[in-house]
């Protein structure tokens, strides 16, 4: 297996697939000349050329509404946004015309378009440059939500995005470009709609995804194993929607306890429904009330003190386990 950085894991994702299918096209804000806002598409202009790596004005409203089009007659598009934050100017595009096409045409028309970028908080970038969306954009039918916490799942399910022919919400993380991993060697692909336990336990479950799980979950759990002395189960669920909710559940029938994680807010949020269907199908196997760990209801503050104090952190995973487990 190759270790590369999770950048280099979807470069080469996008690089293959425009080798396989040459209806495939990517385009946004700073992707050809100079090479991607975060080097993502490094080396794709000079091996593709101008016609399939485009650079665009920056007007997300004009090139997200260029790629529908694209896609409805036949094209598969990789639309780049340099961050979702920036996705909101081109809602209406993404909401309105690349989620309900399809139903609207009477199936006329498919929409195989990848809208994908950076999404959540970063370090210090403010409110409006730090928002977790995923709960927004899965709240529409149509729209597929995918979200990969790894190089080897960002690859593999990438590559299953741009296969699609439904549009696809791709969204990464900016501080996770680095990130280094292993993936498997040739050709592979990974389901969407399939989670995965990341570690196995057998007194509560943690669902968590993206950055959160990276990097503030899996650290967490090694130490509030070693300092509650339990064991803890955590599952990545790697696409919000469709959501493997069969996975959560056979693991909550399992542990009998269950917190999420997440970055976005608490009103409607991811966390929120997969609390709904487990204790709509697991009701009786749970000890403890579920518990959520998100983001402060409150604009992100830009103070870094502040901003790690919003987020979800060690100190509040503590405290939810502490809660399902009954520990004082």
């Amino acid at each position: 297996m190759a270790i590369v950085s999770l950048r280099e894991a979807i470069n080469q994702a996008i690089d293959e697939e425009m080798a396989r299918d040459e209806r495939v096209f990517l385009m946004g804000e700073e992707v050809a000349n100079y090479q991607g806002a975060y080097k993502v598409s490094q080396g794709l202009l000079q091996k593709w050329g101008p016609r399939r790596i485009v650079d665009t004005p920056i007007a997300e409203t004009g090139f997200a509404g260029v790629g529908v089009g694209a896609a409805m007659v036949g094209l598969r598009p990789i639309i780049e946004f340099m961050t979702w934050n920036f996705s909101l100017v081109a809602y209406d595009q993404i909401v309105n015309n690349a989620a309900k096409m399809l139903s609207m045409s009477g199936g006329n028309f498919h929409v195989p378009i990848v809208f994908r970028g950076p999404g959540g908080a970063a370090h210090g970038l403010g409110a409006t440059h730090s928002q977790a969306l995923e709960s927004v954009y899965a709240h529409f039918p149509g729209l597929k939500v995918v979200m990969p916490s790894n190089c080897k799942d960002a690859k593999g399910l990438l590559k299953t995005s741009i296969r699609d022919d439904n549009p696809i919400v791709f969204i990464e993380s900016e501080v996770m470009y680095g990130d280094k991993g292993e993936i498997p060697d040739g050709e592979y692909t990974i389901p969407l709609g399939v989670g995965e336990v990341k570690k196995e336990g057998k007194d509560l479950t943690i669902v968590s995804w993206s950055k959160t799980l990276a990097h503030t979950v899996l650290k967490a759990v090694d130490v509030l194993q070693q300092e509650l002395n339990v064991s803890i189960e955590v599952i990545d669920p790697r696409t919000i929607k469709p959501m493997d909710y069969d996975l959560i559940v056979d693991s909550v029938k399992k542990t009998n306890r269950l917190v999420i994680v997440e970055e976005g807010w608490p009103f409607a949020g991811v966390g929120a429904q997969i609390s709904h269907e487990v204790t709509s199908r697991a009701f009786d196997y749970l000890d403890a009330p579920v518990e959520r760990v998100t983001q402060e209801d409150v604009p992100l503050p830009y103070a870094h003190n502040l901003e790690t104090l919003s987020l979800p952190n060690l100190d509040k995973i503590r405290t939810a386990v502490k809660k399902v487990l009954y520990i004082d």
